[in-house]
């Protein structure tokens, strides 16, 4: 039996150390301020084992859970009665080598005792992670989560071998029914956690007769994995560790024959070439379908038509009544007001497109599906200078460019998190955004013109991905991404999911509408925006052929890209305008310049020359794109 795992020795990964980042290790990790009389429990785990769903029944508090690696990159803490609750992002090891590795690495050293949680499914890999920590001889407690995938695979475990080769105690669970987690929070809460005593040979040898702290530990750990110095005893230590855990598999685990499950037959069919491109087809389809057709062709015209037709007109007849002073009116009920176009827009059009749109996305992470979509695409992506695991973060994109450009950080190398996001700034457009996008498609020509929109944003993306990789400096690292099983979607974590989101969303989105409607409507009362539509009336008008109202539309996408399509929504909606000048203006919106948030996070992550290098790129390339489209698509429409 083999093991498939790293201990980020110098062979595999030999720029895998950072001095720096090591001797700093756990002087400046006080990432939460903590209760010194709350002992400190740190869940650790690979990606795809259910560790954040053993979070939440742990501790009572939800936090999100996706079926592929990269999704927990935040940290998150619950304080109980009886101890401080931890869950670190996804980690395959305790190196130096990823920020989830760094992170996690970092709070373990304040560790009273690690819950290490393994999937039933992955026990030849996920153990040597257990190895690893069992060797900092910090109290661990070893949580077996799916052990129902595990039986259908043909898995069978005996738990008290399995204790008992690796002494540490060890809870067998199914997370997502919360069973066997009462018996973890039991023995938690008796604070009896005593320490394995299956140390490696090499480990025992190096520490003998030292006492050190656990960051101290960790960092001569580390050294000596990693060190270019000492490759024979990295390799050495390598070793014991994958024999320690394929004697203790050897004795405790049985494999039979998996029973058939229809699900497990859809594997060979998601990876074929041609049944795996339908099946990619198929859902975009049905993502438009969906959204596009039902919810914003029924549900979106019964709430904003709803609003527009009775609300709107008595808040116009109140504010006429009892509010005389100009600019208020004309901020609470004006044309660009906070009643009449931003809640009226978030309430009527945005919640109920998002709400179909994050219950259709966690479907597919819960399912299993997205991760294999990673791999399906990673031939495609690597022609622009990325790997099949860029896709996480451009489908996140989907949701909120700004949450996929902060994913970026697991990517591994620095020119795939630079063109990842260039693509996330230029050609990705956000959920809101999108939602509005699909309405007002499916207004002027349905699947056909939804069709040429995507195509359009293909083609910029191939083009600026291309571009960028054959000039950016670095080259595209191949894929290593974990395949979590196919399971059927569990109702309870997609709607807990989708309200989380939601209500995130909206405690994100709201604030910036209602600012940039009072915003806007103050510059319509002042007339400044008039001596903007002049300014601009040369772009907009003679080269994009469209109203030189569309620079309203422009100045609300500086600040959010929703704003714009709100804003182009609520201009199609008023105005005379064409379908042919609907269709560019909605590629020139998405492909416009990132919005505030967005580029605050650019700023953070790449640096401000690069953010505004994207900024000018945006604007150039939307313009640009505009302008050919008006002038070859009109025998279209």
């Amino acid at each position: 039996m083999s093991i498939l795992g790293c201990a980020g020795c110098s062979k595999c990964c030999p720029n895998n150390i950072n001095s720096d980042s090591q001797k700093n290790a756990g002087k400046n990790n006080k990432i939460f301020k903590s209760d010194p009389n709350l002992k400190k429990i740190i869940l650790v785990g690979n990606p795809n084992v259910g560790k954040s769903v053993i979070f939440g029944a742990l501790t009572g508090v939800y936090a999100e859970v996706s079926n592929y690696p990269g999704t927990t990159v935040a940290v998150t803490k619950a304080k109980l009665d009886y101890a401080e609750i931890i869950d670190t992002p996804g980690t395959y090891s305790l190196g130096n080598f990823s920020d989830d590795e760094r992170v996690t690495k970092e709070i373990i050293t304040e560790a009273d005792v690690i819950v290490n949680v393994v999937g039933a499914t992955s026990l030849e890999r996920d153990l040597f992670l257990t190895s690893q920590l069992i060797d900092l001889n910090i109290p661990l407690v070893l949580v077996v989560n799916q052990i129902d995938e595990a039986h259908a695979g043909g898995i069978d475990i005996d738990f008290k071998k399995l204790e008992d080769d690796l002494g540490v105690k060890v809870f067998p669970t199914i997370a997502t029914r919360k069973q066997g987690v009462a018996d973890v929070i039991d023995f938690l809460k008796t604070g009896d956690f005593p320490v394995s005593n299956k140390i490696s040979p090499s480990v025992i040898k190096m520490f003998k007769d030292r006492e050190m702290s656990n960051t101290e530990r960790i960092y001569e750990l580390l050294k000596l994995e990693c060190s270019h110095l000492n490759t024979k005893e990295c390799e050495e230590l390598h070793n014991e560790r994958i024999d320690f855990v394929n004697s203790a598999l050897k004795k405790s685990v049985v494999f039979n024959a998996p029973k058939k499950r229809i699900i497990s037959s859809l594997e060979h069919f998601f990876f074929h070439p041609v049944t795996g491109f339908i099946t990619t087809a198929l859902v975009l389809y049905l993502l438009f379908e969906i959204v596009g057709v039902w919810i914003s062709g029924n549900v979106v015209d019964f709430v904003y038509g709803g609003l527009e037709e009775h609300f709107c007109p008595m808040l116009h007849k109140f504010v006429d009544s009892y509010i005389k002073n100009g600019l208020v009116s004309e901020i609470i009920a004006g044309e660009f007001g906070v009643f009449t176009m931003a809640l009226s827009i978030i309430i009527g059009v945005l919640v109920p497109l998002l709400t179909a749109f994050y219950i259709f996305m966690s479907i597919l992470e819960d399912s299993g599906y997205l991760p294999r979509m990673s791999v399906f695409c990673d031939e495609m992506l690597k022609k622009i200078g990325l790997n099949g695991r860029a896709v996480i973060p451009l489908i996140l994109g989907l949701g909120c460019t700004t949450m996929g450009t902060i994913t970026t950080r697991i990517l591994p190398t620095d020119k795939e998190r630079m063109i990842t996001i260039a693509l996330l700034g230029i050609a990705i457009p956000c959920a809101a955004q999108q939602g509005i996008i699909v309405v007002l498609l499916a207004s002027i020509g349905g699947l056909k013109v939804w069709l040429l929109y995507l195509l359009m944003l293909f083609l910029t993306m191939a083009a600026v991905g291309t571009l960028l990789s054959k000039f950016a400096k670095g080259k595209t690292s191949d894929l290593f991404i974990s395949l979590p099983p196919l399971r059927v979607p569990n109702f309870l974590n997609i709607t807990k999911k989708t309200v989380s989101r939601m209500v995130s969303f909206l405690k994100e989105a709201t604030g910036f509408f209602v600012l940039s409607s009072i915003i806007i409507s103050t510059m319509n009362y002042f007339g400044w925006l008039k001596a903007i539509e002049k300014a601009l009336e040369p772009i907009v008008v003679n080269i994009l052929h469209l109203p030189s109202e569309f620079s309203n539309v422009f100045i609300m996408g500086l600040i959010r890209r929703d704003l714009a399509a709100s804003g182009l929504f609520e201009m199609a909606s008023v105005s005379n305008m064409t379908p042919l000048q609907i269709f560019v203006s909605a590629v020139v919106i998405t492909l416009f310049v990132p919005c505030i948030a967005m580029l605050i996070m650019v700023f953070k992550e790449r640096g401000i020359k690069e953010g505004v290098i994207l900024w000018i790129s945006a604007f150039c390339i939307a313009i640009g794109a505009g302008a050919v489209l008006t002038r070859v698509c009109g025998i279209l429409f």
